[in-house]
């Protein structure tokens, strides 16, 4: 039997709804969220359900936000959700059979050479150049990445978000605004089909993940809607902050093991 104080409930719903802020500007809302969860004492599964329902219904949110700002690419964002989920599915498969730890090592390696060449970059993500890919090119791309970053999502996941937005800003050459958006329908994707698992596992604690979500819905709105009037200056400066605490989160799992 789980019994949660008035303050730590306080403490969740704070934490969640700068999560669902951070997550709507530039993705890796889940480095604040699930330790939250685990901090207040829920098990790992619980707390790992919770999460994916409390950041489900803030991503829905944010992306109808984006949405009915045109900063979607529906076509080519529906495409790579679709490969995110396949990829996702066969990372989860994956990781029952082996140890994801040496990603570990190898994104130690990679997200500071990622944060050095985006901050070294300015001109990325400033000006949308997407129209120079051919969108047979971008469908193929969406679908060879979503697979890819949907792989990583079930078998490792912190930071899905985050690369995410790398992909459509680096590769096909988006704006971090319509990246961000792109990124958002993967997310969701992804989330939903979290939730259904962990809902049909008995694995969501609702009585702290009902008025949770509520928390994150509102932080993923205010979140998108300063990334509406504030655009790609601020995601560029929240995306740099969510790849430090990636590092930190990952640099963490290797040396306190």
């Amino acid at each position: 039997m789980i019994h949660l104080s008035g303050l730590e409930y306080i403490l969740v719903f704070i934490m969640i709804f700068i999560a669902g802020l951070m997550d709507s500007i530039a993705g890796g809302g889940g480095l604040i969220s699930l330790p939250t969860y685990i901090l207040i004492g829920l098990p790992p599964h619980l707390a790992l359900g919770t999460n994916k329902f409390s950041s489900c219904w803030g991503t829905l949110f944010a992306t109808r936000n984006y949405l009915h700002h045109n900063m979607i690419d529906v076509k080519v964002a529906v495409t790579a959700a679709v490969a995110a989920l396949i990829g996702s599915w066969l990372g989860a498969k994956t990781v029952l059979m082996l140890n994801p730890g040496f990603v570990n090592y190898l994104l130690v390696v990679l997200i500071p050479i990622i944060a050095v060449i985006t901050y070294l970059n300015k001109a990325v993500g400033h000006t949308d150049n997407s129209a120079s890919v051919k969108m047979n090119a971008k469908l193929v791309y969406g679908i060879l990445f979503g697979c890819v970053i949907g792989f990583y999502d079930g078998f490792f996941g912190p930071g899905t978000g985050t690369f995410l937005i790398l992909f459509y800003t680096f590769i096909l050459k988006y704006d971090y605004v319509v990246a961000n958006g792109n990124t958002k329908v993967a997310n969701l994707a992804s989330n939903l089909a979290a939730v259904f698992t962990f809902g049909f596992g008995n694995s969501i604690y609702y009585k702290l993940a009902i008025p949770a979500a509520l928390f994150g819905i509102l932080g993923n709105l205010l979140g998108s809607r300063l990334v509406v009037l504030k655009g790609n200056r601020l995601i560029r400066k929240i995306f740099l902050l969510v790849l430090i605490l990636l590092l930190l989160r990952i640099s963490w799992n290797l040396f306190s093991n």
